[in-house]
């Protein structure tokens, strides 16, 4: 199977949970404070998983899908997941690779340009 292909199925399975985990934040803080920081965290997350979600059907068709590919899941990884798991547990122990994954995703981007 080709990178391209591969790529394109990872985007495609970022898609869904993408979708999934936007379900799970509307109703599972549904009787929260709107200003709770867990939802605004939580919000964020899901905002940037969409976007790299995209990134990655992008990805797919540049000239080295799997390096940019590779950049992007683990960015939205590193990124996302931390972000994620702070607004589910109010654990903010993995917060600090956030900032690496902020920085693996902007790598991917720029990757596509290959």
């Amino acid at each position: 199977m080709s990178a391209s292909a591969v790529v394109r199925r990872l985007a495609a399975l970022s898609g869904a949970s993408a979708v999934s985990a936007g379900a799970y934040g509307a109703h599972g803080f549904k009787n929260s404070d709107p200003d709770d920081y867990q939802i605004i965290l939580f919000e964020t997350a899901n905002k940037y998983h969409f976007y790299h979600s995209l990134a990655l059907l992008g990805a797919a068709h540049c000239g080295k899908p799997a390096v940019a590919g590779a950049l992007l899941l683990a960015g939205m990884g590193m990124f996302c997941g931390p972000l994620y798991y702070q607004a589910l547990t109010r654990d903010p122990g993995f917060s600090k690779m956030a900032p690496m994954g902020g920085m693996s995703m902007i790598a991917g981007w720029l990757a596509m340009i290959l």
